[in-house]
C-alpha cells in the first residue's frame, strides 16, 4: 500500500512573485519527508513557477506552444530543486513530469502512464510529480494540478495514506480548521472556503477540496494540514490527526 503526500506551491515558493522559489522551506519539507519515505509518493504544487507564466500566457484557455513550453520548464525546474534536495537529505527519489505522461480530455485525466511510478516504489525510490501543462483531447492543451493528481494516483495505487499540505491549518471556517468536513457540509461552509493567496490558476482551497470530497466519496479519507509548521509533515505521514480529515458522507 502506498502513501501521498502533495506539499502544496504555497510552501515551495512565493506565489505573489515569478520564479521565488523558498530554498530553506524545501531543504525542511526534505528532511522531514526523509524521516519516513518509504513508499512514498509526492507530488507538489507549482506555485509561482507554474502559475504565473500560466496566466501570462492565458492557459488553459489559449492553446499556446510556447505557454506551454516555458510553463513546463519553469515547473520543471522547480521539481528538480525538489529533487535535489530530497537526494541530499539521503531520499531516492526521480521526477516524474505529467506533461509526458497524462493526457487529459476537458481538464481531466483521461489516462496516466503509471507503469514507471509503480516500479519506481518497487525498487525503493520515490517518484516525485508535481503540477504541470499536459495535453488535451479536446482543448489542445490544459493544466493539471497538484490536487488533480494526488486524487487520481490514490484511487489508482490505492493509497492508504493521503495528505496534502497547504499554508493554513486545514479548512477553516471563520478562522479555525474544522476537525473534518464531508461533502454534506460543502453548502453549508461554501461561504468560508476561499480562493489561494497570490496567483493561483487552479481554484485555490476549494478546487483542492472538491477534489479530496470526491476521492471520499471513493472511499479514500485524507487531510488538509499546515505543511510550514514544522513537524506537520512527520506527523502526517504517521497518520498523526492533523489539520482537517476529508471523509466520505454517512
Amino acid at each position: 500500500m502506498t502513501r501521498i503526500l502533495k506539499i502544496g506551491g504555497s510552501i515551495l515558493t512565493d506565489k505573489s512573485r515569478p520564479l521565488a522559489a523558498r530554498p530553506e522551506e524545501i531543504d525542511r519539507i526534505a528532511a522531514e519527508i526523509a524521516t519516513r519515505p518509504e513508499d512514498l509518493v509526492l507530488v507538489h504544487g507549482a506555485g509561482s513557477f507554474g502559475h504565473i507564466p500560466a496566466k501570462r500566457y492565458g492557459l488553459p484557455q489559449n492553446f499556446s506552444p510556447e505557454g506551454l513550453r516555458q510553463t513546463h520548464l519553469s515547473v520543471a525546474r522547480l521539481c528538480e530543486m525538489v529533487v535535489e534536495s530530497l537526494g541530499r537529505a539521503g531520499v531516492e527519489c526521480l521526477p516524474v513530469h505529467p506533461l509526458s505522461t497524462a493526457m487529459l480530455r476537458q481538464g481531466r485525466i483521461e489516462s496516466f502512464f503509471l507503469d514507471p511510478i509503480k516500479k519506481m516504489i518497487a525498487e525503493g525510490i520515490m517518484p516525485v510529480l508535481h503540477g504541470d501543462v499536459a495535453m488535451d483531447a479536446s482543448m489542445g492543451a490544459s493544466i493539471v494540478s497538484g490536487d488533480q493528481l494526488i486524487a487520481y494516483l490514490a484511487g489508482k495505487l490505492q493509497s492508504e495514506t493521503v495528505a496534502v499540505g497547504s499554508n493554513v491549518d486545514g479548512v477553516l471556517v471563520s478562522g479555525r480548521p474544522l476537525a473534518e468536513i464531508k461533502r454534506d457540509d460543502l453548502v453549508r461552509f461554501e461561504d468560508d472556503i476561499g480562493t489561494s493567496a497570490g496567483v493561483d490558476v487552479t481554484g485555490g482551497m476549494r478546487g483542492k477540496l472538491l477534489e479530496l470530497l470526491e476521492l471520499a466519496d471513493r472511499g479514500t479519507e485524507s487531510v488538509i494540514f499546515h505543511a510550514g509548521k514544522e513537524g506537520n509533515i512527520t506527523r502526517a505521514l504517521k497518520g498523526e490527526r492533523v489539520g482537517t480529515r476529508i471523509v466520505r458522507s454517512k
